[in-house]
């Protein structure tokens, strides 16, 4: 049974950090593409992040390069996004997503975690 579990997310001000957190497990985590995504209210689930098989490709939003940084752990199954200098405009549940290829469209991902809320205020 494929799962994806995030965790991390919390309620911070302007400027501060935030470390998600997805485990993973029953299917081979180091096949897949991981991504992030995040759905803030009243918008559409947007692309934040991606990292490749070996982990030695990341992809980034323009909104978030420079603040995020996605990395996986292999051996604990696990996939983090460390965010930094979080704004307002940061506020969205955030998701984690598998895809066997690298993309920034929420269609090429076919399984999804339950999300958790990152809340940024001002």
């Amino acid at each position: 049974q494929v799962q994806l579990v995030e965790s991390g997310g919390g309620l911070v001000q302007r400027g501060d950090s935030l470390r998600l957190t997805c485990v993973v497990s029953g299917f081979s985590f180091s096949s897949y593409v991981m991504g992030w995504f995040r759905q803030a209210p009243g918008k559409e689930r947007e692309f934040v992040a991606s990292i490749n098989w070996g982990g030695d490709d990341t992809r980034y939003t323009d909104s978030v390069k420079g603040r995020f940084h996605t990395s996986k752990d292999s051996a604990k199954n696990t996939v983090y996004l460390q965010m930094d200098f979080l704004k307002p405009e940061d506020t969205a549940v955030y998701y984690c997503a598998r895809s066997r290829f690298m993309s920034r469209s929420a269609k090429a991902y076919d399984y999804w975690g339950q999300g958790t809320q990152v809340t940024v205020s001002s």
